[in-house]
């Protein structure tokens, strides 16, 4: 872990090469996380759900609510990838997203749902896939082209970093 409460894990770093065990090394990091988040939140109240991670940063309740919205867009981006030749692919404005109405008021077990359902799927539709369709991919206007490869290692991080600024805070607060 690092000191740094905005990047715990650390920041993603593309890799340039994935090898097959590597790969499936991520994909079960990808499988993992809904019952990593649905265990960091377990058992806080509303207080502590309103609780920002950070000064400035979003609140538990807002980073439970965003893995899925943004785990959701890269299912897509990586079916896009599969789909089509190097489409290109939208951002979408994740600050706004965490203030809309939804994110507010919806139990945090809607997302949990949600992104259980979304990473089986995601899962399965992963390991369905063959060695030469993980270098397909997208054109994001952020990143460049990003292949199928990179995707799972940013929400492979993705998922980790949002959990372990759940567990940080609760750590550091004496939560558990």
């Amino acid at each position: 872990m690092s000191d740094d409460v905005r990047y715990p894990v650390g920041k993603w770093v593309r890799e340039t090469s994935i090898e097959p065990g590597r790969r499936q090394a991520l994909i079960d990091q990808i499988a993992r996380l809904p019952g990593l988040m649905s265990a960091a939140v377990a058992g806080l109240t509303d207080e502590q759900l309103d609780t920002p991670y950070r000064p400035g940063g979003w609140t538990v309740r807002q980073v439970v609510h965003h893995v899925p919205d943004s785990h959701l867009n890269a299912y897509v981006r990586c079916k896009l990838a599969i789909t089509e030749d190097t489409p290109a692919v939208k951002t979408y404005d994740e600050v706004a997203w965490s203030k809309l109405s939804d994110v507010m008021t919806t139990p945090v077990s809607t997302s949990l749902a949600l992104l259980a359902s979304l990473h089986s799927r995601w899962v399965i539709f992963l390991k369905g896939l063959g060695p030469a369709d993980f270098a397909r991919g997208t054109k994001h206007p952020d990143w460049g082209t990003m292949t199928v490869d990179d995707y799972i290692q940013q929400y492979a991080w993705h998922g980790r970093h949002h959990t372990a600024h759940i567990t940080e805070l609760a750590k550091r607060m004496h939560w558990s």
